[in-house]
């Protein structure tokens, strides 16, 4: 058949009636003959220029530039256009694609922590610190407001935690071992990425506050034990304590 009717256009396009006469009544696809009994028929012409504006829109192009295409070139300059759009459209969902996968990666892996997992990654002596620290200061809003957003934090952002208190405590010992005094501006920068951190990452944390965990360096024998013994630097954990108390007093000027 090389005439066809709305009826048959739209079933064989699979698009509807209502669509059709939606192109007819806005010039973008007329039917071009009428039958022997007076209805309006498609040609072989018009429905390749249906499939050219059908493609159009699933490229998501509006109907009055499909019409400027349409009107300006052949068919072999609309598939190229069309083949053009679409690899265009093919690059941007591998990108979408790419980074839907990288979230999901993300939100696969950033699960929660069990118990085991945090003395996996902190050591046999966690919950020793964790009942301690409830003990001492577990009526406090700090100790609240740190459980309630530890809570939300899964894997990945406990593996980042851990790597920057390492970073800050390399970069202490570094200072340390460098002979750099405890108010010197590289021993005071660390003590304030020691804040900063608990500040972002578990509680307000101004300088003042930061002079009570400075404190804890020298008043628990752990730390002590943590800092002098561990680093092998007899004497650190006292300095980390005056960093700490030298960088609140450079914050509050």
């Amino acid at each position: 058949m090389d005439q066809l009717t709305v009826g048959e256009v739209a079933q064989r396009f699979g698009i509807t009636v209502r669509t059709l006469h939606h192109y007819d009544q806005i010039g973008l696809l007329t039917p071009s003959r009428r039958s022997a009994s007076g209805y309006r028929v498609y040609t072989p012409a018009d429905l390749t220029r249906l499939s050219q504006i059908i493609v159009y829109r699933r490229l998501e192009l509006p109907l009055d530039e499909i019409a400027s295409l349409l009107d300006e070139g052949n068919e072999v300059s609309h598939l190229v256009r069309q083949r053009e759009r679409v690899m265009a459209r093919l690059d941007e969902m591998a990108n979408l694609v790419a980074a839907i996968d990288h979230a999901l990666e993300k939100a696969m892996t950033n699960t929660p922590m069990t118990d085991d997992d945090m003395r996996e990654l902190f050591g046999e002596s966690f919950d020793d610190y964790q009942a301690e620290a409830e003990q001492k200061w577990g009526e406090t809003a700090e100790w609240k407001e740190s459980q309630r957003r530890a809570k939300t934090y899964g894997k990945e952002d406990w593996i980042q935690i851990k790597a920057e208190g390492e970073a800050v405590e390399k970069a202490l010992s570094d200072a340390f071992r460098a002979g750099f005094p405890a108010d010197s501006e590289e021993a005071m920068n660390a003590a304030e990425q020691h804040r900063l951190q608990v500040n972002r990452w578990f509680y307000d944390c101004p300088p003042d506050f930061h002079r009570n965990l400075g404190d804890m360096y020298v008043s628990d024998p752990r730390y002590v034990v943590t800092y002098d013994e561990s680093f092998g630097l007899p004497g650190l954990a006292a300095y980390c304590r005056d960093a700490i108390h030298a960088n609140a007093d450079r914050q509050l000027g």
